[in-house]
Protein backbone atom coordinates (compact mmCIF):
# COMPACT_ATOMS: atom_id res chain seq x y z
CA UNK A 1 0.00 0.00 0.00
CA UNK A 2 1.30 3.56 -0.98
CA UNK A 3 0.29 7.22 -0.45
CA UNK A 4 1.31 10.29 -2.35
CA UNK A 5 1.58 13.35 -0.56
CA UNK A 6 2.06 16.68 -2.75
CA UNK A 7 3.12 20.10 -1.14
CA UNK A 8 2.14 22.94 -2.79
CA UNK A 9 1.14 26.02 -1.42
CA UNK A 10 -1.05 26.97 -4.35
CA UNK A 11 -2.16 23.09 -4.47
CA UNK A 12 -3.62 23.15 -0.92
CA UNK A 13 -5.35 26.45 -1.30
CA UNK A 14 -6.82 24.88 -4.62
CA UNK A 15 -5.48 27.29 -6.83
CA UNK A 16 -3.30 24.69 -8.74
CA UNK A 17 -4.35 21.16 -10.41
CA UNK A 18 -1.68 18.53 -8.90
CA UNK A 19 -0.44 16.89 -12.17
CA UNK A 20 2.26 15.82 -10.40
CA UNK A 21 0.68 13.99 -7.82
CA UNK A 22 -1.54 12.64 -10.42
CA UNK A 23 1.61 11.18 -12.54
CA UNK A 24 3.17 9.61 -9.08
CA UNK A 25 -0.01 8.18 -8.73
CA UNK A 26 -0.48 6.89 -12.12
CA UNK A 27 3.47 5.38 -12.23
CA UNK A 28 3.13 3.60 -8.84
CA UNK A 29 -0.17 2.13 -9.90
CA UNK A 30 0.56 0.68 -13.34
CA UNK A 31 4.36 0.08 -13.08
CA UNK A 32 4.61 -0.76 -9.54
CA UNK A 33 1.24 -2.53 -8.73
CA UNK A 34 0.65 -0.81 -5.96
CA UNK A 35 -2.78 0.24 -4.29
CA UNK A 36 -2.72 4.23 -3.19
CA UNK A 37 -4.76 4.17 -0.13
CA UNK A 38 -3.56 7.73 0.78
CA UNK A 39 -2.98 10.84 -0.81
CA UNK A 40 -3.35 14.64 -0.16
CA UNK A 41 -1.69 18.05 -0.74
CA UNK A 42 -0.97 20.05 2.29
CA UNK A 43 1.33 23.45 2.07
CA UNK A 44 4.92 24.13 2.35
CA UNK A 45 5.04 23.97 6.35
CA UNK A 46 7.93 21.91 7.99
CA UNK A 47 5.62 20.52 10.61
CA UNK A 48 2.76 20.04 8.66
CA UNK A 49 4.59 17.73 6.33
CA UNK A 50 6.38 16.00 8.86
CA UNK A 51 2.86 15.39 10.95
CA UNK A 52 1.38 13.92 7.83
CA UNK A 53 4.48 11.66 7.14
CA UNK A 54 4.51 10.01 10.59
CA UNK A 55 0.93 9.86 10.57
CA UNK A 56 1.03 7.64 7.54
CA UNK A 57 3.58 5.88 7.88
CA UNK A 58 2.87 4.99 12.03
CA UNK A 59 -0.76 4.71 11.63
CA UNK A 60 -1.75 3.68 7.79
CA UNK A 61 0.25 0.76 7.08
CA UNK A 62 1.63 2.31 4.24
CA UNK A 63 5.25 0.48 3.06
CA UNK A 64 5.76 3.36 0.67
CA UNK A 65 5.29 7.39 0.79
CA UNK A 66 5.94 9.46 -2.01
CA UNK A 67 6.23 13.73 -2.18
CA UNK A 68 6.34 15.59 -4.65
CA UNK A 69 7.46 19.41 -4.44
CA UNK A 70 9.56 21.32 -1.46
CA UNK A 71 12.82 19.85 -2.80
CA UNK A 72 13.75 23.08 -4.69
CA UNK A 73 16.02 26.10 -3.26
CA UNK A 74 13.31 28.22 -2.72
CA UNK A 75 12.78 29.82 0.91
CA UNK A 76 9.23 27.93 1.06
CA UNK A 77 10.94 24.48 0.09
CA UNK A 78 11.37 22.64 3.06
CA UNK A 79 10.10 18.93 2.23
CA UNK A 80 13.79 17.28 2.64
CA UNK A 81 14.02 18.98 6.07
CA UNK A 82 10.36 17.93 6.94
CA UNK A 83 11.13 14.38 5.84
CA UNK A 84 14.85 14.28 7.49
CA UNK A 85 12.97 14.71 11.07
CA UNK A 86 10.81 11.82 10.73
CA UNK A 87 12.97 9.39 8.75
CA UNK A 88 15.25 6.95 10.77
CA UNK A 89 17.58 5.36 8.12
CA UNK A 90 18.59 7.34 5.00
CA UNK A 91 18.76 5.47 1.44
CA UNK A 92 20.96 7.98 -0.56
CA UNK A 93 21.28 5.81 -3.09
CA UNK A 94 17.70 6.31 -4.63
CA UNK A 95 18.36 10.28 -4.28
CA UNK A 96 21.72 9.83 -5.78
CA UNK A 97 20.71 7.91 -8.95
CA UNK A 98 17.72 10.03 -9.76
CA UNK A 99 19.88 13.42 -9.86
CA UNK A 100 22.30 11.27 -11.66
CA UNK A 101 20.30 10.02 -14.27
CA UNK A 102 17.59 12.63 -14.50
CA UNK A 103 20.28 15.55 -15.43
CA UNK A 104 21.06 14.17 -18.69
CA UNK A 105 17.41 15.41 -19.74
CA UNK A 106 17.98 18.59 -17.16
CA UNK A 107 20.80 19.74 -16.10
CA UNK A 108 19.02 21.56 -13.58
CA UNK A 109 17.50 18.46 -11.56
CA UNK A 110 20.79 17.68 -9.65
CA UNK A 111 19.28 21.39 -7.77
CA UNK A 112 16.75 18.94 -6.15
CA UNK A 113 17.60 18.45 -2.15
CA UNK A 114 14.86 15.68 -2.09
CA UNK A 115 15.99 12.68 0.28
CA UNK A 116 14.90 9.03 1.00
CA UNK A 117 14.81 7.08 3.65
CA UNK A 118 12.69 4.73 6.06
CA UNK A 119 10.02 5.27 9.08
CA UNK A 120 9.80 2.13 10.51
CA UNK A 121 9.22 -0.40 7.56
CA UNK A 122 7.95 2.66 5.43
CA UNK A 123 10.00 4.67 2.84
CA UNK A 124 9.65 7.34 1.83
CA UNK A 125 11.14 8.85 -1.12
CA UNK A 126 10.56 12.99 -2.26
CA UNK A 127 10.34 13.92 -5.75
CA UNK A 128 10.69 17.28 -7.27
CA UNK A 129 7.26 18.89 -7.86
CA UNK A 130 7.33 18.75 -11.68
CA UNK A 131 5.13 16.03 -13.89
CA UNK A 132 8.21 14.94 -16.08
CA UNK A 133 10.12 15.37 -12.75
CA UNK A 134 7.87 13.06 -11.00
CA UNK A 135 7.81 10.82 -14.04
CA UNK A 136 11.49 10.49 -14.46
CA UNK A 137 12.72 10.23 -10.78
CA UNK A 138 9.78 7.30 -10.68
CA UNK A 139 11.09 5.86 -13.84
CA UNK A 140 14.71 5.44 -12.46
CA UNK A 141 13.96 3.42 -8.75
CA UNK A 142 11.01 1.99 -9.56
CA UNK A 143 12.48 -1.02 -10.86
CA UNK A 144 13.85 -1.35 -7.21
CA UNK A 145 11.55 -0.95 -5.09
CA UNK A 146 9.48 -4.02 -4.71
CA UNK A 147 12.74 -5.55 -3.39
CA UNK A 148 13.33 -1.94 -0.81
CA UNK A 149 10.08 -2.71 0.06
CA UNK A 150 10.11 -6.19 0.80
CA UNK A 151 13.59 -5.76 2.46
CA UNK A 152 12.12 -3.42 5.19
CA UNK A 153 9.30 -5.80 5.79
CA UNK A 154 11.39 -8.52 6.77
CA UNK A 155 11.00 -10.56 3.78
CA UNK A 156 14.64 -10.82 2.23
CA UNK A 157 17.50 -11.00 4.20
CA UNK A 158 20.13 -12.07 1.36
CA UNK A 159 20.80 -11.96 -2.03
CA UNK A 160 23.57 -11.30 -4.67
CA UNK A 161 24.44 -8.01 -3.17
CA UNK A 162 23.59 -8.12 -0.06
CA UNK A 163 25.19 -6.31 2.51
CA UNK A 164 26.23 -7.51 5.60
Amino acid sequence: MAGVLTISDKGARGERVDESGQVAQYYIKRLADFQIIKYEIVPDEKEIIADKLKEWADNSGLALIITSGGTGLSPRDVTPEATLTVVDRLVPGLTEIMRMETKKNSPTAVLSRGVAGSRGKCLIVNLPGSPSGVSECLEVILPVIPHALETLAGKVFEGPHHVR
